[in-house]
């Protein structure tokens, strides 16, 4: 612990110095002592202090300099010898004050005279504060004195920056009675002891830490700072540090920035360079930035490291987080903007990292780098920093849309840029996908319309698709158009490239659409061992699955869960499609714990692998798998875990219609354990999405009827469950196993006492293969062997095939063939040989009486 000299703290060694060359000051003996330090380290403190220790009758001369006076010859001398000589002349000796053209010797001479006749009858003192801003002469003379004190009783003390330590050095160093001190830093016990002397109270010792901290154990700093946080009213017993934080940047950019600025603008400009292009900026662009090169910043660097700004280990690290935000508060942002530009042209031209040059490239708004910026989304991408990689790539695009198309002249170098910016519109815009494919589900949707609408051809586009060929994204009927529709151009060329055909088919498959399915089929059945097969393979077994074929769907879903043989240890976003779609066939066809296996397996692989979209579908799939598991008590707390999971993550992902999904299963959960109110308010709070998929659209409809049928309001539940019903109907949804909305319907029916129409919606279910064959059109039937004459006849039924069943509801809604072939992604002619079939089936013969015909084919 320090104790406290007067004022001062923690100069026991400073002061012992002094009194040393005091005491040679009372032999007789001469001692020349310089203080140096930093701005605000208390040399003048300490030169303050001397005129107490000195022996009586000691001739005291005090001079204070200022750069303003630095013009006029000998002012630091008059303001020395005026006090005692009363101006220009005195005891024979020429004036100091006379104003000579220059530091003549016989001027020298004349006041060496002066100062030996002052030193005849008592010691003197000189003492000189700020010594550097003393005009030349004046420096001039007190070199001269100081090298002639042998046998004088004089002491001269004088304070010096640091940075005049070296030529003191060269002019004083070889004097036998040179004294040179140092005042260091503040220590910790000391810094507390002054503020808790400045608070009159003892300070809390996390304020004490920090004040030492900010200040350095810098005394004026300290003295600043605290005067501030008293003007302030910062409670010393317990402070906010997030109140003493910007009063502390504050009191250092006011003390310690000005000084840099005013002694050593090289450091002040590395201070600013790091403070904008960030700590650890390395040293070779600095020195390029500042053009003095790396001596001049290595000397930088060390002024730094003493005023306590920068680390002594650690290059261009802070010592503090409040140093940083102090300097750029004193930057402009026009000098910013110019210092980031600087520094991403340095860093290019220095084959820096893609990624610190693109973080400078986006500060400084610059109309170049793509190639830069391509890299570092690359980089960013691969080290899993897809923040970074998205608003890397995203200025990439910007960038290239602010070049616009060239112009159409004709000429063929023209032509070839246009060719070359589509192709790198095209990249770009696959990458950001591809990386927004793992942070915002929505964002990658609009990508993925981008690579849809490029004009480089369908073979480039499928190409492009094809990596971002995900089942999340046909979870929105935007995320499906652009799959659905280049999936419908590949498989018109005359020789389509296999892989990306199976992977877009797949991908429109989940949608519910058949673009390209004959096509793909057969490409899959030449070779079904490899990844792409596979896919294709998931995807056509949950198809079948809900259309009914379930034999058909259990088979592939097996042979899709034992993996191609050189299946890698995760799973690419792409090829998630086939684990899904067979994980979902082998719950709709009752392989419940095939589904779970596969499930459990496939959260592994995806969360190894990072692929966050994927967990979230198999999540959403084992929690459906524990939904059906009614023998196992826990069933439905695990389901609702799986459903908070997938919720979790759909929010993340930005996913709103899979949020959807993941409400619906847990509020099913919910009712199962007996939660209905708290199921409710989630579906309130996650609605559907408006364009959200038909058959995640049922699910919400299914889950709300649930809801309503376990709060008793079976009424709403019978219209949400039809509902239900009729939307998978129209998706060609008809295997009962997908949503057993039917059986909830009819327990809904028999619960409102309608027996007959419970019995009526459980026999409206299609039939599975080997049923009885139900009639082929709709006719009055005659009289049954043993019914009874007289009795009604009765009316026979025949449902249209799911695709007749679309169509025809959307003909009776009033729209035109065409119209209806392009809201299914169908041609004309294919819509018209579906109206055909439904008038045959119906008996009809025109639009005008399907109205009537259709509502006994459709469970509206």
């Amino acid at each position: 612990m320090h104790s406290p000299n007067g004022d001062l703290y923690h100069r026991e060694r400073e002061m012992g110095l002094l009194q040393g060359a005091v005491g040679e000051l009372a032999l007789g003996r001469p001692t020349v002592a310089t203080i140096h330090g930093s701005h605000g380290i208390g040399k003048s403190a300490l030169l303050n202090a001397v005129p107490r220790l000195l022996p009586p009758k000691t001739l005291v001369l005090r001079a204070r300099c200022h750069p303003s006076e630095s013009q006029f010859p000998y002012s630091m001398v008059s303001q020395l010898f005026d006090p005692v000589l009363g101006g220009a002349g005195g005891h024979g000796t020429p004036g100091p004050g006379l104003g000579e053209a220059g530091p003549t010797h016989e001027a020298l001479l004349g006041l060496l005279r002066t100062t030996r006749s002052l030193a005849v009858d008592r010691p003197v003192a000189i003492l000189v504060d700020d010594l550097t801003n003393a005009d030349p002469h004046s420096l001039r003379w007190f070199s001269y004195i100081a090298r002639r004190l042998d046998d004088l009783p004089v002491l001269m003390v004088a304070t010096l920056p640091a940075s005049a330590a070296a030529q003191v050095a060269e002019q004083l160093g070889p004097l036998p009675y040179l004294l040179r001190l140092w005042p260091e830093p503040l220590c910790p016990t000391c810094t507390t002891e002054l503020v808790d002397r400045a608070f009159d109270s003892p300070v809390d010792q996390e304020l004490a830490a920090l004040c030492h901290t900010l200040a350095h154990g810098n005394p004026l700093v300290l003295h600043d700072l605290v005067t501030r946080l008293r003007r302030t009213h910062v409670p010393p017993g317990s402070p906010d540090p997030e109140q003493v934080l910007p009063i502390g940047a504050q009191a250092v950019s006011e003390t310690v920035l000005a000084w840099l600025d005013e002694d050593d603008p090289c450091a002040s400009e590395l201070l600013t360079q790091l403070a904008v292009l960030g700590p650890d900026t390395d040293p070779a662009v600095c020195a390029a930035l500042s053009k003095h090169g790396e001596v001049h910043d290595q000397q930088a660097r060390e002024t730094l490291v003493r005023a306590g700004l920068l680390e002594a280990g650690a290059p261009g690290r802070f010592t503090h987080t409040a140093v940083r935000p102090a300097v750029l508060a004193r930057v402009s942002a026009h000098e910013r903007l110019l210092l980031h530009g600087r520094a991403a042209a340095v860093l290019a031209r220095l084959g820096a990292p893609a990624r610190q040059t693109a973080d400078q490239l986006i500060l400084a708004g610059c109309d170049w780098g793509i190639d830069v910026l391509r890299g570092a989304g690359i980089q960013a991408s691969g080290v899993g920093d897809r923040e970074s990689a998205a608003r890397y790539l995203r200025r990439a695009l910007t960038l290239l849309e602010q070049r616009g198309v060239p112009g159409a002249d004709g000429d063929e170098s023209a032509a070839k840029e246009a060719r070359e910016r589509e192709e790198s519109f095209l990249d770009l815009t696959m990458r950001l996908g591809a990386v927004e494919l793992h942070r915002d589900l929505d964002a990658c949707a609009r990508q993925a319309a981008a690579a849809a609408d490029s004009p480089l051809g369908p073979v480039r586009r499928a190409e492009a698709l094809a990596r971002l060929a995900s089942p999340v994204l046909v979870s929105r009927i935007e995320g499906a158009r652009p799959f659905v529709r280049v999936c419908g151009e590949l498989a018109a060329l005359p020789a389509p490239p296999r892989e990306h055909l199976l992977r877009l088919t797949a991908q429109t498959l989940l949608t519910g659409h058949r673009s390209g399915l004959r096509r793909a089929a057969r490409l899959a059945a030449a070779d079904p061992g490899d990844p792409a097969a596979h896919v294709f393979a998931g995807a056509l077994a949950a198809a079948a699955a809900a259309g009914g074929r379930l034999g058909t769907a259990r088979r592939m879903a097996l042979r899709v869960a034992a993996g191609p043989a050189d299946a890698p240890e995760g799973t690419a976003p792409g090829s998630a499609a086939g684990p899904v779609g067979a994980a979902l066939a082998l719950t709709w066809t009752g392989d419940l714990d095939g589904a779970a296996a596969l499930a459990d397996r496939l959260i592994s692989t995806s969360r190894a692998s990072d692929d966050l979209a994927t967990t979230l579908l198999a999540h959403l799939v084992r929690s459906e798998v524990r939904l059906r598991r009614d023998e196992h008590t826990d069933a439905h707390t695990d389901a609702h875990t799986d459903a908070e999971a997938a919720l979790h993550l759909a929010r993340r992902l930005n996913a709103p219609a899979l949020a959807g999904a993941a409400a619906a299963a847990a509020a099913r959960a919910l009712v199962g354990l007996g939660r209905a109110a708290e199921a409710a308010v989630l579906l309130t709070a996650e609605p559907a999405a408006g364009d959200a998929h038909p058959f995640i659209k049922a699910l919400s409809l299914q889950a709300h009827g649930t809801v309503a049928a376990a709060l008793g309001d079976h009424t709403t539940a019978v219209r949400l469950f039809l509902d239900c019903g009729h939307r998978l109907a129209l998706r060609g949804i008809t295997h009962p196993g997908c949503v057993t909305w039917r059986a909830q319907a009819a327990a809904s029916y028999r619960a409102l006492g309608e027996e007959s129409a419970s019995a009526t919606i459980l026999d409206g279910a299609p039939r599975q293969r080997g049923a009885a064959p139900r009639p082929q059109s709709v006719r009055e039937a005659g009289p049954r062997p043993g019914r009874e004459p007289g009795r009604e006849p009765v009316r026979e039924r025949t449902l249209l095939s799911p695709a007749e069943q679309r169509v025809a509801e959307l003909v009776v809604r009033g729209s035109s063939s065409l119209e209806v072939a392009e809201k299914l992604f169908l041609s004309k002619r294919t819509v018209d040989t579906h109206l055909g079939r439904i008038y045959r089936k119906l008996g009809i013969h025109s639009r005008h009486e399907l109205a009537g015909a259709i509502g006994e084919e459709l469970p509206v």
